[in-house]
């Protein structure tokens, strides 16, 4: 589930409504190949939604230069901490969707951790090795 590196490195001060609706196009496509159903739209969409106001959490104010921020200029605790959190989101939602029962609950849990850490691990690797260094 790699493909929401697109979330984290989309530009912040490129159109919001845009972005949500590309963000969307990509779940809605990985749906259809992967005939999921909506899951991984509606997922990808929430954390695109979400990015803004969990990277204001993240950075401090003076951090955030709307003009200028660029995730790979980022600090590596800052990176893993932005990525982590909506990574997690992302997979719990996923997850969420699929087993949709209270019952799998373990499941869930069990699934969005192991695959969080995953994705984790190689969204951060691809970020920093093919960063252009300014």
């Amino acid at each position: 589930m790699v493909y929401i590196v697109w979330v984290f490195l989309y530009p912040v001060r490129k159109a919001r409504s845009l972005f949500l609706i590309l963000s969307f196009l990509l779940g809605i496509s990985i749906d259809f190949f992967s005939d999921s159903g909506g899951v991984n739209a509606f997922a990808i969409t929430f954390i695109a939604y979400f990015r803004l106001p969990i990277l204001m959490a993240v950075l401090k104010k003076s951090d955030l230069d709307y003009g200028q921020f660029n995730l790979k200029t980022l600090s590596a605790n800052k990176i893993i901490l932005f990525i982590s959190i909506l990574t997690v989101i992302h997979h719990f939602i996923v997850f969420s969707l699929e087993y949709f029962s209270f019952s799998e609950f373990l499941n869930i849990i069990s699934n969005t951790v192991l695959t969080s850490i995953f994705t984790i691990m190689i969204s951060f690797l691809g970020i920093t090795l093919f960063a252009k260094k300014k």
